[in-house]
């Protein structure tokens, strides 16, 4: 592994130059690895395997909402890549488990006893194993149980890797029952497109995935968005100036920048009126915040936030109720206005079709271009405001 400096602290890596592709194939040239659940994670890794060179097979439930379909249009052929569940784990040494949390709780019974000696189960969530007092998933003692966890949707890491670049990934290794436990998981991690995979423990993993979800990545980014759209709101603005300032401008030029070259970067090209309230107000919301984000993490570790989870996944009107939830942010007036304000970006404008046979022979030339050479420009001077 390669040793790299994080902030001042010393870390281990896995790069490709470490673990290449072509070691990622030999080591899995004798193993039948089998992706169960063709939903969220599981069209990304095994259509990444796949182009990588590296069969796979597909278990999925052929009830499970037009996952079968999708996977037979994904080029699976039913008997031959294509298998209910059961019949995939079967066939495989290496089983990937990429069903829900909840669907993992409930197939497990029927997993379990199919799982072969010196085999491997895969997760790209450490939920499972860590609750496992409320799951029940206890691997057997003479399998390999093997993690990497794609820090990204599954829809990001096929279109990562269909761009030709990688997606940063955690693994671990809960039990070495082979002796080659790691390596047959950093050979996973990097035939489904990982560029980087950082070593944690599946506890480790879980803990900062779930407060993660639940605060920056998704809940807290979501609320804070809400409190200063509604307090425009009250305060008079109409509803496109407050969305415009909350979610456009942070989505479309900030959020960009801090991913691109960091909150400083991003500070050091704003305006100076924007500098100085954003440093002090910084910590304001810190001390504000810091608080919740102790209980949110006390939550998880105690085990509250999984129960919460498997017992609302469990219930039979689920969907239901998920889809009440859902369309009630998006009806809210602030998430209307949002859609109008995105179909307003140039780039979903519709174009106006070509008028005449003149307009499609005479074709300008592309911007930026002379005589079939990129154009020189001027260097853009740095923005006078915030974007």
């Amino acid at each position: 592994m390669a040793k790299m400096d994080f902030g001042g602290v010393q870390e281990e890596v896995v790069t490709r130059e470490e673990f290449p592709l072509k070691k990622a194939r030999e080591v899995l040239k004798d193993e039948v690895i089998a992706i169960i659940g063709y939903g969220v994670q599981g069209p990304a890794q095994a259509l990444n395997l796949r182009d990588n060179g590296i069969p796979v097979l597909i278990g999925q439930r052929r009830e499970g909402k037009g996952s079968w379909e999708k996977a037979v249009r994904d080029g699976f052929k039913p008997g031959k890549t294509l298998f209910p569940v059961e019949e995939a784990v079967r066939r495989a040494t290496i089983v990937q488990y990429l069903v829900s949390d909840a669907a993992q709780k409930a197939l497990w019974p029927s997993i379990k006893p199919l799982l072969k000696p010196g085999g491997a189960l895969y997760f790209s969530h450490g939920f499972s194993i860590v609750y496992r007092d409320q799951t029940g998933v206890v691997s057997p003692q003479n399998v390999d149980v093997i993690l990497v966890a794609p820090k990204g949707s599954g829809t990001t890491l096929r279109s990562n890797f269909l761009e030709g670049k990688g997606i940063n990934s955690s693994f671990a290794v809960g039990q070495d029952a082979t002796g080659h436990a790691e390596e047959r998981c950093l050979a996973v991690g990097i035939g489904i497109g990982s560029g980087y995979l950082f070593p944690t423990t599946f506890q480790h993993e879980v803990f900062s995935d779930l407060t993660g979800e639940r605060g920056v990545l998704m809940g807290a980014i979501a609320g804070i968005m809400e409190a200063q759209y509604n307090t425009l709101r009250r305060r008079g603005h109409s509803p496109s100036e407050a969305f415009n300032e909350t979610v456009e401008e942070a989505t479309q030029s900030l959020y960009p920048l801090i991913g691109k070259n960091g909150m400083d970067w991003m500070y050091a090209n704003c305006s100076t009126t924007a500098q100085r309230g954003a440093l002090d107000w910084r910590h304001e919301f810190r001390r504000v915040v810091e608080p919740v984000f102790e209980r949110l993490y006390g939550s998880v570790r105690s085990g509250n936030e999984p129960r919460i989870v498997l017992e609302a996944n469990s219930a039979p009107d689920y969907s239901e109720r998920l889809k009440r939830e859902l369309s009630e942010m998006a009806g809210s007036e602030m998430w209307r206005a949002g859609a109008v304000v995105r179909s307003l970006r140039p780039e979903n404008q519709k174009k106006p079709a070509a008028a005449g046979k003149r307009a499609a022979v005479s074709k300008p030339r592309p911007e930026g271009r002379r005589n079939g050479k990129p154009a020189s420009r001027p260097k853009a001077k740095p923005a006078s405001r915030r974007r």
